[in-house]
């Protein structure tokens, strides 16, 4: 939604002449969620937004101290639009954060990193744009519960999909029409039963101004996918902040529950987020060529950054214990690194195009539980370090790679096992993160001890299935 907002001055004009009555200003933590402030229409000005809007960054996981906790909001203008999930009219703003004696961009901000990052693309002369598109596949529920408790882990998930309510007693009664294990992909009405909810997530990200295009269902029960079209490395971050926010608002009016989480239903196809990259520079494609599937030397070069470095990225492009539980091999899961024109069975696959600039590289493995922001800026810095070193990605793979016997699957690279192996890789394989600073040490080391918190609460905590094999050894 262009609301010709550019400026404080334009902000505050639109304020009064649309009869806003709040300003919401949203930024993004290391977990990847948006947090707001509110302000009434009657303390937004020109003073204010320019003396900029302090919050308590302590407050938030991996940030700043309590004794050096204030943190300055950022708006960027020409991200305003109106929420259409409030009931008060509300104008949004996304920000990014600041240090605010300095002035300069919070080192641990992820957007701030996002902004890094192209710069430091731009700077370095291989490409002067990046285009990043993202594929979040996400689970709608009818009801979710759980409990950690000392003497109680438990979930439990209603799910009208799922083939184990086929023999429920429903009140208006069980119709019978369900998609079976993995069997949702595009299915019609009445397997399809969130078809109008979907239209309506679309058209509300269409109001939204995010170029969208199609929705789906999915290959599991309850699973769905809306599209929206690629765009530059911030603005796509930004973009999926606000998909996210209009998927889960839209299901819980419907009195359903959306979530993100990569795996949530065991047998169940995982949910991912496939990640389109390509340069530009001057207005040219620069992953066009004459090479394998008609790629350039820096594609391929690119290809061998990204499977290079793929541990470490998985630390920001899978970075939940639940994350690899999708991640799983012998599954239908893109976990082997290697590269394939249309081989969606790769973790790197070069999609069919009709034209040079369509030309683009898919990576198959990150999750939407990822935060966009570092997920972007770290799978471009990967990218780029392996066009700066000439890094060889080695042989395609097109045959199915789900099929391989063990002989030929022992000589394939894969991802990482787990979280904890993500969190040992990218402390080891930092380097290219740190060029241009666009990733500093203190960002890495304060990611990994939130990351590294959340891994020891799961592993000290009981888990249900441990009851069924262990309790009555």
């Amino acid at each position: 939604m262009n609301l010709n907002v550019e400026d404080a001055e334009g902000l505050v004009k639109f304020v009064n002449e649309n009869e806003i009555e709040f300003v919401d200003f949203r930024f993004t933590d290391y977990l990847g969620k948006w947090h707001h402030v509110s302000f009434h229409n009657s303390a937004i000005n020109e003073d204010m937004l320019e003396d900029g809007l302090l919050i308590d960054g302590s407050s938030m996981p991996g940030w700043c101290t309590i004794n050096e906790s204030d943190m300055q909001l950022v708006p960027d203008y020409q991200s305003a639009g109106i929420d259409p999930f409030m009931e008060k009219k509300t104008l949004y703003v996304i920000c990014s954060l600041c240090e605010p004696l300095t002035g300069q961009p919070y080192v641990r901000d992820p957007r701030s990193v996002a902004k890094k990052a192209e710069a430091y693309l731009a700077l370095s002369g291989v490409a002067d744009t990046v285009y990043v598109g993202a594929e979040a596949e996400f689970f709608i529920f009818d009801g979710v519960k759980y409990a950690v408790k000392p003497e109680k882990m438990s979930f439990e998930i209603d799910n009208y999909e799922s083939d184990s309510a086929s023999d429920i007693d429903f009140e208006d009664g069980n119709l019978g029409h369900r998609p079976g294990l993995k069997g949702g992909y595009f299915p019609l009405s009445p397997i399809d039963n969130a078809t109008d909810m979907r239209a309506e997530m679309l058209s509300i990200m269409a109001n939204q101004g995010l170029p969208v295009d199609k929705h789906h269902h999915e290959v599991g029960a309850g699973q769905q996918e809306l599209g929206f079209a690629y765009d530059t490395l911030l603005k796509t971050a930004d973009n999926l902040q606000l998909y996210k926010h209009i998927v889960k608002n839209v299901a819980d009016a419907y009195g359903k529950s959306a979530t993100f989480m990569p795996k949530p239903v065991m047998g169940e196809a995982g949910s991912g987020m496939h990640t389109h990259f390509s340069l530009w520079k001057k207005n040219q494609p620069l992953f066009h060529g004459n090479g394998y599937a008609d790629l350039s030397d820096k594609a391929l070069y690119f290809i061998g950054g990204i499977i290079k470095h793929a541990k470490a990225l998985n630390a920001f492009t899978n970075p939940t214990t639940n994350s690899y539980k999708r991640l799983v091999p012998g599954f239908e899961a893109p976990v082997l690194l290697a590269y394939s024109a249309r081989n969606r069975s790769a973790s790197c696959r070069i999609p069919h195009g009709n034209s040079p600039k369509s030309k683009r590289i898919e990576i198959r493995f990150p999750d939407p539980t990822a935060n966009p922001y570092l997920a972007f800026a770290a799978m471009m810095m990967a990218g780029l370090d392996g066009i700066e070193n000439k890094i060889n990605p080695g042989e395609p793979m097109d045959k199915n790679l789900y099929d391989l016997p063990p002989e030929e699957l022992k000589d394939v690279p894969s991802v990482a096992a787990d979280l904890r192996e993500a969190l040992v890789a990218l402390d080891e394989d930092r380097t290219f993160l740190k060029k241009g600073d666009v990733f500093t040490d203190e960002l890495i080391d304060s990611y990994l001890e939130v990351k590294n918190a959340e891994l020891k609460e799961f592993m000290k905590t009981p888990h249900p299935l441990e009851f069924k094999m262990y309790y009555s050894l």
